[in-house]
């Protein structure tokens, strides 16, 4: 059974059928299986996605496919027949490419060996590189929350802490870099840095290494789409004039980014269904109410949909936000979030009185601190 979800109407002819192949899925599970257990496949081609599903027979599934490059896709299974989700379910990612790729698991797919792919071979190199940062990291948030609520808070104490996790980081960017460095061929290396980019989006950093894959990587699908994440990350990195736009208020009527030059301007992305943005709100309005007469703004930009844009307004009626607040009311797909490349709220951008942004993400009193800075009196 497939079921495929078309994101576009065309394809880019002479695409379709680049580095395309049938690739085979063969799956074999040793664990007791029985009716009406499930699996399912997930990945995306060039103008598609899809999730194909089939039964468990006595431990055995099999996919079959044609893609235009190798991709990486989500494999699951459900013990209990349920779905995707929910009880009962093991998933791990893994690589398609053209050839019969073999699954074979003793207890859990997660265990499962894979062979006939050259890919999931390197990414089975990358995860045994990354195994004793993620044993260490296990270690360390163990140790934490074992700590007396008041020693996780003491100043002193914290400092050692923070030693150590950031250690524990610093060899898993490492794995990272040696790993993409190592597999300039590969996809896999591409999604190390993708997965290195999500802690340290910094575009001098990320960019050389992006520019070190070889052209079938940087020209695939997922190699272009992330050359456009890394030309986001370039665009809004402190010291770069904030990308202007425009977009409406609560009543309708447009508000552009300009309007607010000559001074300082917090560009803060929320939601009002974002628990964590709800929680950081009363630290904005106190450094609106602090500073707001010394020349500091506030723009909020909602990434609410349609359907919450009743709880939008009354969020913000709720949580005192007197400053002005637009929206497209698309969701994720709101046009200013998708230019400034935000994936997770809560974030902001401080823009000074030249348009440039200066700090990024202050949260907590690290918002009024650097108010304090720019504004004194």
């Amino acid at each position: 059974m497939k079921v495929i979800f078309f994101l576009s109407g065309m394809m880019v002819p002479g695409v379709m059928f680049a580095q395309q192949g049938k690739f085979t899925v063969n799956g074999s599970l040793k664990k007791e299986i029985t009716k009406p257990a499930m699996a399912y496949l997930n990945y995306r081609t060039a103008d598609q996605n899809i999730t194909d599903s089939c039964m468990i027979t006595q431990g055995k599934f099999v996919f079959k496919g044609n893609i235009d490059e190798p991709k990486r896709a989500t494999l699951i299974v459900n013990y209990l027949g349920s779905g995707m989700k929910g009880n009962g379910v093991d998933q791990r990612t893994i690589y398609l490419e053209p050839g019969n790729i073999k699954i074979n698991g003793k207890d859990s797919l997660p265990d499962a060996s894979i062979t006939g792919s050259a890919i999931n071979r390197e990414q089975e190199e990358l995860l045994a590189a990354l195994k004793a940062p993620a044993d260490q990291m296990k270690t360390f948030m163990a140790d934490y929350y074992a700590l007396p609520k008041d020693k996780q808070n003491d100043s002193s104490v914290r400092a050692v802490l923070d030693k150590k996790y950031f250690a524990i980081k610093e060899e898993e960017k490492t794995a990272y870099i040696n790993f993409i460095k190592t597999h300039p061929q590969s996809v896999a290396g591409l999604d190390a840095l993708k997965k290195l980019g999500t802690s340290i989006e910094d575009y001098k950093v990320l960019t050389p290494l992006y520019e070190s894959f070889s052209n079938n990587v940087k020209n695939s699908m997922a190699g272009k789409d992330y050359a456009k994440e890394l030309a986001i990350m370039k665009a809004t990195a402190i010291g770069a004039s904030a990308p202007e736009f425009t977009q409406n208020d609560t009543a309708g009527q447009p508000v552009a980014l300009t309007s607010f030059r000559g001074k300082y301007v917090l560009i803060d992305f929320w939601a009002s269904w974002c628990s964590p943005c709800r929680a950081e709100n009363p630290n904005v309005v106190a450094a609106y109410s602090k500073y707001h007469d010394k020349g500091f703004e506030v723009l909020g930009v909602s990434v609410d949909d349609e359907k919450s844009r009743n709880n939008w307004l009354n969020a913000i009626k709720h949580d005192g936000l007197t400053w002005q607040q637009v929206s497209d009311l698309k969701g994720w797909n709101n046009a200013v979030s998708r230019m400034y490349g935000i994936r997770y709220i809560p974030q902001n951008f401080l823009v000074d009185p030249n348009g440039k942004i200066i700090a990024k993400n202050l949260k907590g009193k690290d918002l009024e601190k650097k108010l304090a800075e720019l504004l004194k009196s």
